[in-house]
């Protein structure tokens, strides 16, 4: 859990929940304004979206045993 190849993943999914929760917040509108966007909430939204990943990966690797990798799946090699 402490090395570099645990934590570029874990960003690397973290990056990923985010752009799924700014995807999925301004997804419904069939129009998208950049300007009259309510940036504060897709801010919080994207925000929340990456720490739950963290969290899930950080428990993952506890759960594992794995502490490479923020996966509950062992990948063999």
């Amino acid at each position: 859990m402490f090395t570099t190849k645990f934590w570029k993943a874990t960003a690397e999914r973290a990056v990923k929940s985010a752009a799924q929760g700014l995807l999925l917040y301004w997804g419904a509108d069939v129009v998208f304004n950049a300007w009259q966007a309510d940036w504060a909430a897709a801010g919080g939204i994207a925000s929340g979206a990456a720490v739950l990943s963290v969290l899930t990966s950080l428990v993952s690797a506890k759960v594992s045993g794995e502490g490479d990798s923020p996966s509950l799946v062992s990948v063999e090699q």
